[in-house]
């Protein structure tokens, strides 16, 4: 068993559900569980945000949502991209939600869902200017008759995404919203009136409740974390995943000696450094260290030292009594301390969602309910 361990607190995604759930109702809450449940594991986090109230899943890609299926969960999954023509038949299969951005999808997918004998549920993702994927507004009325038209579909959905609802004082947002209403104006002046009308990620939900309309699509506030420093108020968010490790090996170094590849750091005292095996093929970054990152060891904040290397990572501990098997936390609390994702992420100029979706898959995953 590797002495380095994700605990993910069920109890906080089923908390962090609830409070956006009452934030935003009457809207649907659809969990986002694509990267393996932001690196927390998918399939417990799905079936902890459904039993609090969660009413859709997504995904991003068919694999993902495979694995929730063949775990026995039926819950409505919307696979949030188009995927390539050749797998469509993958989506009719597991019953998706599937996201359409091109007329040269459609015919496929009605094949597919003909030979299946089912109906085909679609969600059409308008761009509104974030100019990553979805149909331009001016070809959105002609991609949704193209969908109508065809008995083996249904247009379920019409959506979009925010490029910067994060920022509540920034105007685009509002911009965005206005071209996603003028599409919707347009497709029901043609008769065509989805009966899912959904704009908001997390950053949308919490803070523009304009863009909140049938359904949100919440991804890193169901694992407790704001989207932004500026929303970290907004709602009663409860970080539920912990990252710790313990003590692998203790020395004592001398003044003027490095440590870690290339030297980078050189003590300037004697101290004890604390060896822990954990490292950037576990998605610790390499240059950590070098930024200033921290670990708790007893309670204390004590700094990483040199560059963290592939297995392992060191610890200045000063003059204090640290030994073998001793817990050392890089996210999460100690005593009185706590490290956090958010913290991880301005040491390294990035953000949390890539700290915790970047936890690999060799740290083991348990799961645990805390407080309510």
């Amino acid at each position: 068993m590797r002495a380095a361990r994700v605990d993910v607190d069920l109890s906080a995604v089923a908390h962090n559900v609830r409070a956006v759930r009452e934030m935003v109702t009457p809207a649907l809450v659809c969990a986002v569980v694509k990267a393996d449940g932001y690196g927390h594991g998918a399939i417990a986090v799905s079936e902890a945000a459904l039993a609090a109230g969660a009413d859709w899943l997504s995904v991003a890609l068919i694999e993902e949502a495979a694995v929730l299926r063949k775990a026995g969960i039926d819950a409505p999954i919307l696979l949030l991209s188009q995927p390539r023509l050749g797998d469509l038949p993958a989506v009719v299969h597991y019953d998706l939600r599937v996201t359409i951005t091109s007329v040269a999808a459609v015919e496929p997918l009605a094949a597919a869902a003909r030979t299946a004998g089912r109906v085909a549920m679609v969600h059409m993702k308008v761009d509104t200017g974030m100019n990553r994927i979805g149909v331009a507004p001016t070809g959105a009325l002609a991609l949704a008759r193209a969908i109508v038209e065809r008995p083996e579909l249904s247009l379920e959905g019409v959506f979009t995404h925010c490029a910067v609802a994060d920022d509540p004082g920034h105007p685009f947002t509002a911009q965005q919203l206005a071209r996603y209403d003028a599409v919707l104006a347009e497709l029901a002046a043609a008769g065509i009136v989805p009966a899912l009308r959904h704009a908001g990620n997390s950053a949308t939900a919490i803070a523009h409740p304009h863009g909140r309309y049938d359904l949100v699509r919440v991804g890193i506030a169901v694992y407790g974390i704001a989207p932004s420093s500026t929303l970290a108020d907004a709602v009663d968010l409860r970080p539920a995943l912990s990252l710790r490790a313990e003590v692998s090996q203790v020395k004592r170094v001398r003044a003027g000696e490095g440590v870690s590849y290339g030297l980078r750091h050189v003590f300037a005292a004697d101290t004890t450094v604390a060896t822990v095996p954990i490292g950037y093929a576990d998605g610790v970054s390499r240059r950590l260290g070098l930024a200033g990152g921290q670990v708790l060891v007893g309670g204390r904040r004590r700094p990483i030292v040199g560059v963290v290397t592939m297995d392992q990572l060191m610890v200045d501990c000063g003059d204090d009594d640290v030994a073998v098997g001793d817990e050392v936390v890089l996210i999460g609390r100690q005593g009185d301390e706590v490290l956090t994702a958010d913290e991880m992420a301005d040491r390294l100029d990035t953000i949390p969602y890539e700290i915790v979706c970047g936890i690999g898959p060799r740290v083991p995953r348990f799961y645990g309910r805390g407080r309510s």
